[in-house]
């Protein structure tokens, strides 16, 4: 299967699937710039109950997307952590986003892409865009708001913007500030793609070829900070891959890990949310971090993974230790580092069960 020459960005044309698509009009950013006449893209599972009070809100991390089963296998279903039996489980995909929600491979009012023309977004509008789409659902209130990295900073600023809306949280490999270790790390990723010649400032929709080199290379980068060394040298150490490209199997791995990726995202996606990620912090304008999470009033669960090296347990400890209604910190015992709540599914369903538990009225 070749890869995409422009874009792995799901686009009009093609089939929906089970996709699913509400309008929420237009949306005005931080920065003050508006986004006009918003689509968010979304799948839902399981039925709204009549009184409207069975929904759960599950958030995607940075290359996830709104099809659940897609990228956290076993978590939805009946039975299964997110029960279709009890619950109405539903997932947007956010704003910024490649997956049929407004971002920058969408068409732009004036007929075109919107390319580098796409306004810089940060996690609060992504969070105020979720607000207008659960208003457009007639959902007033999440039993559970919850979501790994990316998502679990939606999470968090849902509960620290909308108490009223939220019954509980459970933000996994996360944190309420973007750490100097992230922002250069993405910075490199974010260059990476940039420097492509394919690039094309952004513009490379009607072009013959996108920036898929600088994609994968940001994606190779990605990957080693989402697993650990220990498993990259006892999974692959210098054994070559035994093929006539004379590449490592390290290396073959991770250009699969590329390949994979720019099948089905958006270079410029890819920058929007890591600038975005790179934004987030719980404190600002709010009197720093421990005085925004001081003002929590929801039930907190926050999940750590025991190797995670880019959110490192030390920040999913700091919000338990600022944020008065949150509990214990659950953790995760993972070879896989941040990638341990894609992996551990077993561990992950117990820890959202529990989760559910936590607000005003389980079921």
């Amino acid at each position: 299967m070749p890869i995409p020459k422009v874009t792995g960005a799901w686009l009009e044309h093609e089939d929906p699937g089970d996709r699913q698509f509400i309008s929420i009009g237009d949306l005005t950013l931080e920065s003050g710039e508006v986004l006009n006449d918003v689509t968010i893209c979304y799948q839902s599972w399981g039925t709204l109950s009549a009184a409207k009070d069975n929904a759960i809100l599950v958030h995607h991390a940075w290359t996830g997307w709104s099809d659940i089963p897609g990228w956290w296998p076993q978590m939805v279903g009946p039975g299964l952590p997110f029960d279709t039996d009890k619950y109405f489980v539903v997932c947007p995909n956010l704003i910024g986003g490649c997956q049929g929600s407004t971002g920058p491979s969408s068409i732009a009012p004036d007929g075109k892409r919107y390319g580098s023309r796409f306004p810089s977004i940060t996690i609060r509008d992504m969070v105020a865009a979720e607000v207008a789409f659960s208003d457009a659902l007639g959902i007033s209130h999440y039993k559970l708001a919850v979501g790994p990295s990316l998502g679990g900073m939606r999470s968090l600023e849902w509960a620290i913007q909308y108490p009223e809306r939220i019954g509980a949280i459970c933000t996994i490999g996360s944190s309420a500030v973007a750490t100097g270790d992230q922002i250069a790390t993405s910075a490199i990723q974010i260059r990476a793609i940039k420097a492509d010649p394919n690039f094309h400032g952004g513009d490379y929709y009607e072009e013959k070829a996108g920036p898929n080199e600088g994609l994968g290379i940001a994606r190779r980068i990605a990957h080693l900070t989402f697993r650990t060394e220990i498993e990259m040298d006892m999974r692959f150490g210098r054994e070559l891959q035994g093929d006539d490209t004379g590449r490592f199997a390290v290396e073959s791995y991770l250009d699969h890990q590329a390949d994979k990726l720019a099948r089905r995202f958006d270079a410029n996606t890819y920058i929007a949310l890591a600038e975005a990620m790179n934004s987030h912090d719980v404190g600002r304008d709010r009197g720093g971090v421990a005085a925004a999470l001081g003002t929590l009033q929801v039930p907190v669960m926050v999940v750590s993974i025991d190797t995670d090296r880019l959110f490192p347990p030390r920040l999913q400890h700091e919000i338990v230790e600022l944020a008065p209604t949150a509990v214990p910190v659950e953790t995760i015992s993972s070879p896989f580092g941040h990638d341990g709540f894609l992996v551990e599914v077993e561990t992950v369903g117990e820890i959202i069960k529990k989760a559910l538990t936590l607000g005003k009225s389980s079921i």
